[in-house]
């Protein structure tokens, strides 16, 4: 038997290096960076073992040696049929990924995704490697709000190596799980790349029933008239968004596992178990894409009915103008029908000495007459106008 330790000539890891970089303690990455600038800058590189979470070599389904150096796990892996090791690393530094790549020859693109992160879930084969991406989620009570993850995958013919880049999900569960499960397990690290997956789509259901929970809540708003709402809508559509994301390229993944499952010799068992994940993924898919376009109908919605209070508070300022301008008129009106006797009055006010009519006997009689005759004829006039 050749000796597993010796990298392949071609799908293994090769060293490269950029510019600058050092020859000693392992070859670096080609240059990649993240396009997010929001990034935090690499962390202080430390041992590989302070990102160890948990290592050990199994066999038949039973861990027959643990250890936190990956150097001495590597060495009690006989490379013998039924035995494997998994190996759980969190927030690894360039450097501590670099030595475990080195440790497994893991391909250096696989390996340039995983340090630089941020990558959109996917599945790549490297020869007889697979390296998988997945975007755990969990919803946040107390903010209302979806906190996404990072996990990477390299699932050798005898190894099992885990890349976390969030807390969640919570791997040793998982582990847990399967080495309860002995029969499980000995199908080698197809059986821990099933749990894993499981597990990432188990926990988008708690993250489902709060969105729609918010979406419940952001309907009462809508239809309350709450003026804070499109703020509200618009965040969730973003994690809904987001979600969706990490939802859709997740039935790809799941798709590209079955199609392999006769060329790989995938047990059956196991193909039961990974057709189940793959069913729950679409149902988990399907509703994400529902609250997205749930959410387009309740924006839409509360479009229509923002616009139909403006319409209806322009209605009444309307109607307030012109009950407005209706009072003005008839202001207006009686000014001018009492301006008229004002203004006689005014004029027989000024007791000029050549004024006959202060003489005449129907002096007085024709005056008033004719303040009243004037008043009359204003009075039918603006009536006939409508303006009384």
């Amino acid at each position: 038997m050749a000796d597993r330790r010796t990298p392949p000539a071609r799908g293994r890891w090769r060293p490269f290096s950029r510019p600058g970089g050092s020859a000693t303690g392992g070859a670096l990455p080609a240059p990649e960076h993240s396009m997010d600038p929001r990034l935090e800058a690499e962390p202080e590189v430390v041992a590989l073992e302070g990102s160890v979470v948990d290592a050990a070599v199994y066999r038949d389904g039973r861990r027959i040696a643990a250890s936190r150096s990956l150097e001495e796990i590597y060495r009690q892996l006989p490379g013998e049929p039924g035995t494997m090791a998994w190996i759980g690393l969190l927030r690894p530094a360039e450097a501590q990924l670099l030595e475990a790549a080195e440790r497994f020859h893991l391909h250096e693109l696989a390996v340039e995704d995983a340090i630089v992160a941020h990558q959109r879930p996917k599945l790549e084969r490297y020869g007889d490697t697979l390296f998988v991406v997945l975007r755990p989620a969990r919803y946040l009570d107390d903010v209302e709000e979806v906190d996404f993850g990072e996990l990477h995958l390299f699932v050798g013919p005898d190894f099992v190596l885990t890349v976390r880049h969030s807390q969640a999900p919570d791997l040793s569960v998982v582990r847990r799980r399967l080495e309860g499960d002995p029969e499980l397990l000995a199908l080698g690290p197809e059986a821990v790349l099933y749990a894993v997956l499981d597990a990432v789509v188990d926990g988008y259901a708690p993250v489902i029933a709060g969105l729609q929970n918010d979406i419940d809540e952001i309907e009462t708003e809508v239809f309350g008239g709450d003026p804070n709402v499109s703020r509200r809508i618009y965040e969730l559509s973003r994690e809904v968004i987001e979600f969706q994301r990490s939802t859709g390229p997740l039935l790809d993944i799941m798709a590209n596992l079955q199609a392999g499952f006769t060329k790989y010799g995938t047990d059956e068992e196991l193909q039961r178990y990974l057709r189940d994940v793959a069913d729950h993924a679409t149902t988990a898919a399907e509703r994400v894409d529902g609250f997205r376009q749930m959410l387009q109908n309740i924006l839409t919605v509360n479009a229509t009915l923002v616009s139909q209070a403006q319409n209806e508070e322009m209605k009444q300022l309307a109607k307030g103008g012109h009950a407005q301008n209706d009072e003005i008129k008839k202001i207006s009106a009686w000014a001018a029908i009492l301006f008229a006797p004002t203004l006689i009055g005014t004029v027989y006010g000024m007791n000029f000495h050549d004024m006959p009519e202060l003489r005449w006997v129907f002096g007085y009689p024709f005056a008033l007459g004719l303040m009243g005759l004037v008043c009359l004829v204003l009075y039918l006039v603006f009536k006939r106008r409508d303006w009384l």
